[in-house]
């Protein structure tokens, strides 16, 4: 039976794709040493999903691996050698301002460890897929310089502008500010490409807008739709960081993304590159964000604002797709931001009040 191998499998994007691929007849190795404690603190902790891919997921094999550890990738991959045929690395240091506090502990993770499991695929599974967590801040804050107009509740581009569908995977990477996060995303997305177009391998890096759904360990530093939806529904305080809490971001739920991931893993294409998110169709500014979390949880936010934006930060962006659509036209969004927030709610309140005790 082919192996599908996972990254970062006990978190948001891992999980969800652990338990797709075991459906769909994978057998699933899942790397995870829940780093993302130990970047974000005990509430960022990912074991409660692990143990849950644990109950729920019949012949899930779990490696408390770290991705920098070069030996034990390759032993690993070694191991199993081409049986394993799809790679999905989600395994990340994903915090512009944690970044900034250890660039190095953040390029070893993003850049080093990427590199170390595309040179494993290289060498042992070279006829594997492999799909890549990127991020649309390899396009640094470029979409900042874009003509917005802002409105009652959201910043917004000029309707007749070539990008007002959404941003493409033809803007320029260079010449901006990308936050140390970025950089070390953009070294991780450029060897996916090179390993694909250098070596013929199979592979694709997905520069996605904000990931989410209910199982996201969402805290301050990342995971917006989520620590927002949590911070309403216990009355915990939420800050926005500038921009006047009009900022827009495009949000994909996990299964939507995954499905997309089903797409090109069926029909792969050697070092591709696309945009990915909620695109039009899935997208809201931090205000609005805000009035939807307060009445699905039927309470007001406590809002605190601080005037600094964080730096490399987007005061809009939304995804063009229509290079993924175009290549894979099967493939449709199913879940918007209401949707999104209502199942992040339904899903998570009566854990987040049963720890908030």
């Amino acid at each position: 039976m082919s192996l599908c191998l996972v990254t970062g499998s006990a978190g948001l994007i891992g999980s969800e794709a652990v338990r797709h691929f075991a459906a769909q007849g994978f057998d699933v190795i899942g790397l995870d040493n829940n780093l993302r404690q130990t970047f974000f603190g005990p509430d960022a902790s990912t074991l409660w999903n692990r143990d849950q891919l644990q109950a729920d997921v019949p012949g899930y094999q779990h490696h408390s691996l770290d991705i920098r550890d070069r030996d034990g990738v390759d032993a690993l991959f070694r191991q199993h050698g081409k049986a394993i045929s799809l790679i999905v690395h989600c395994a990340a240091q994903p915090s512009h301002d944690w970044a900034a506090r250890d660039p190095i502990m953040d390029f070893t993770v993003n850049a080093n460890g990427t590199l170390h499991l595309l040179q494993a695929m290289r060498d042992h599974a070279p006829e594997a897929v492999f799909i890549f967590c990127s991020t649309n801040k390899v396009y640094g804050d470029t979409p900042n310089f874009l003509p917005l107009k802002e409105l009652e509740t959201r910043w917004e581009i000029d309707p007749t502008h070539a990008y007002a569908g959404g941003i493409p995977e033809t803007m320029s990477i260079d010449h901006s500010k990308h936050s140390l996060f970025g950089a070390s995303k953009v070294a991780a997305d450029i060897l996916v490409q090179e390993y694909g177009k250098y070596f013929g391998l199979r592979t694709a890096a997905f520069r996605g807008g904000c990931l989410t759904g209910p199982r996201h360990s969402g805290t301050q530093l990342h995971g917006f739709l989520s620590y927002l939806m949590r911070c309403v529904a216990t009355g915990k305080q939420y800050t926005i960081y500038g921009y006047k809490g009009k900022q827009v971001r495009d949000n994909i739920h996990a299964a939507d993304l995954i499905a997309a991931f089903d797409a090109f893993a069926k029909a792969p294409r050697c070092g591709e590159v696309y945009n990915i998110g909620g695109g039009r169709f899935s997208n809201c500014s931090m205000a609005e964000a805000i009035t939807e979390c307060e009445r699905i949880a039927g309470r007001k936010a406590d809002i605190v604002y601080a005037e600094a934006n964080r730096i490399g930060d987007h005061i809009w962006y939304v995804s063009d797709l229509a290079k993924f659509q175009g290549h894979y036209p099967e493939w449709k969004l199913r879940y918007d931001c209401p949707a999104i927030l209502r199942e992040i709610y339904e899903q998570n309140l009566e854990r987040w009040q049963r720890e908030a005790l």
